[in-house]
């Protein structure tokens, strides 16, 4: 990591949402609080990180919409992009959805997918309901 970040020089990202400390307009982004970072093992060829960049690069992504969970991981992104001389989009981190347990609502925590609350009859005003929002938004 030390290595990468010399030869790289010092990130930032524009940011048009809010981190988790309001961080808002041009951000540091600071890869070294992840320490070495793995990005690929024999039995997972690409991790998250190097896959997000890639992935975003060759689909000419100008703008990225990501849960505020992964605000810090941005700059690990940044990192590799600036070392593979890929552009950097702007990033928009949005607060979590959570559930009444205060758990965030997403695939990996099995919750209810919105295909489901459909199916079950559910309005755009009720899932706005649900997760906090106000009716008329």
């Amino acid at each position: 990591m030390t290595a990468a970040v010399a030869r790289a020089g010092p990130l930032t990202f524009i940011e048009t949402g809010a981190g988790p400390r309001s961080e808002s307009g041009v951000v540091a982004a600071p890869p070294q609080m992840w320490g070495d970072v793995v990005l690929a093992r024999k039995e997972v060829p690409t991790s998250y990180h190097l896959s997000v960049v890639i992935d975003d690069a060759l689909q000419g992504i100008t703008h990225v919409v990501r849960g505020r969970d992964l605000f810090w991981a941005t700059g690990v992104h940044r990192l590799l992009q600036a070392l593979l001389g890929l552009s950097s989009p702007i990033y928009h981190h949005h607060r979590l959805v959570l559930d009444d347990a205060g758990e965030k609502l997403s695939k990996s925590t099995q919750a209810t997918s919105l295909r489901a609350l459909r199916a079950a009859g559910a309005a755009p005003v009720d899932v706005r309901r649900l997760v906090g929002l106000a009716p008329d938004l």
